[in-house]
Order: C-alpha cells, then sequence, then structure tokens
C-alpha cells in the first residue's frame, strides 16, 4: 500500500483540467472563503462535537460548511483500509483530497480525525495548500480521553479486542506548532467550539 505522497506513481498521460468557474468565483458567490478546519486529537477528546457545535454556528451565518469525520468516511469512502500504518496515512491521504474537493468548490471544510502522525497531517497541508490548511489540535490527555470513552473504545483495546488503537498500542504525534489549541480539559464543548470560532472570526479566515 502506498503510504506516502513520493511512492504515488506518476501519470504522465493524464492533465489537470482547468474549468471556467473558478475557486474564487465560487467563494464570491457563497459570500466567504473556503479553508479546511483540519481537527487533530485523540479519540473522545471532542473532536467531532466541537466539529458540530462549529457548524451549526457557521450555517446561521449563511456560511456554507460540510464535516468529514473519520467513523463515517471508514464507514464509505475509505472502508477498504485497515489501521496499519500505510492503511492510516492513505485514509488521510483520501481526506485530504476530498478536503480539497470541497474547498475547491468554495466549501468551508471541518474535518475530525485522529490523524495521529505529523508527516501525514504535513502530507495533508501539502495536498490542500498551506494558505487553506489550518490544523486545530484538539488537546485533552490520554487519561482523560480514557475517562471518558464514549463508544468504550479504550476499554476494548486495554483488553486487547482492538488492535492499533491510538494512546494504547498506536502512537500520538501531537502538534508542535498548531494553528490553534483547544484544551477541553479547561473547556466544555460549547465554550471550545465558541473558541474556535472567535479564532476564527478574528483571524479573519472566512
Amino acid at each position: 500500500m502506498l503510504n506516502s505522497l513520493s511512492q504515488i506513481p506518476t501519470q504522465p498521460d493524464l492533465t489537470s483540467e482547468v474549468f471556467a468557474v473558478s475557486r474564487l468565483q465560487k467563494e464570491t458567490l457563497n459570500g466567504h472563503k473556503a479553508i479546511t478546519l483540519w481537527l487533530t486529537g485523540l479519540s473522545a477528546s471532542g473532536k467531532s462535537t466541537i466539529a458540530r457545535l462549529l457548524e451549526e454556528q457557521l450555517h446561521y451565518q449563511g456560511i456554507r460548511t460540510i464535516i468529514l469525520d473519520g467513523d463515517n468516511t471508514r464507514l464509505g469512502i475509505n472502508k477498504d483500509l485497515d489501521f496499519s500504518p500505510a492503511g492510516r496515512t492513505e485514509n488521510i491521504r483520501r481526506v485530504a483530497e476530498i478536503a480539497k474537493l470541497m474547498n475547491d468548490a468554495g466549501i468551508v471544510t471541518i474535518a475530525c480525525f485522529i490523524s495521529p502522525m505529523i508527516a501525514d497531517r504535513q502530507m495533508a497541508k501539502q495536498i490542500i495548500g498551506e494558505h487553506s490548511f489550518f490544523e486545530v489540535f484538539i488537546d485533552a490527555p490520554l487519561s482523560v480521553c480514557m475517562e471518558r470513552d464514549p463508544k468504550g473504545l479504550y476499554k476494548k483495546a486495554v483488553a486487547g479486542a482492538v488492535k492499533d488503537f491510538t494512546g494504547i498500542t498506536a502512537p500520538y504525534e501531537a502538534p508542535t506548532n498548531a494553528d490553534i489549541r483547544i484544551e477541553t480539559t479547561v473547556h466544555n464543548s460549547t465554550e471550545s467550539a465558541n473558541e474556535l470560532l472567535t479564532w476564527i472570526q478574528a483571524n479573519k479566515l472566512l
């Protein structure tokens, strides 16, 4: 399985098409820019909950959005992938390509993925574009995530029933230079979503 951009074979007989309606025109029609907010963090750190709350607020402001969620994509387009290092990398590569397409369509994309490896998140940034990609570290320590454990996955992982589980039997490389860090042990989900929205507005990302 391919595990890096450098291993993806070139396609010399293919050319990129340029269409009549540009991304800028679509953003102008929508009345806002299109970006990708990449939420990374351990399972049960609060990524999906924050994403849902943020999307609601953006929607009420007339901003076109889509959430790309780890479980949902693995139930669909990525259901053929395992949780090996190579499978995880390919999962992130495909999601990043989808996020890029969404941004090209003028849509704000909120991606919720553990995406445990720094190299994979850098790959996603390269695909999406550094001016469109914003890394959001949803920070909660492993001990807190294990206490929350809403799906019982940590309990299963500790018992050996789930293999390659991030934080237990697979590593998580925390961001060293995230665009914003949200501590969900300090603020609840609503406060965390508001913090992220305030940051977006303060930096005029949309």
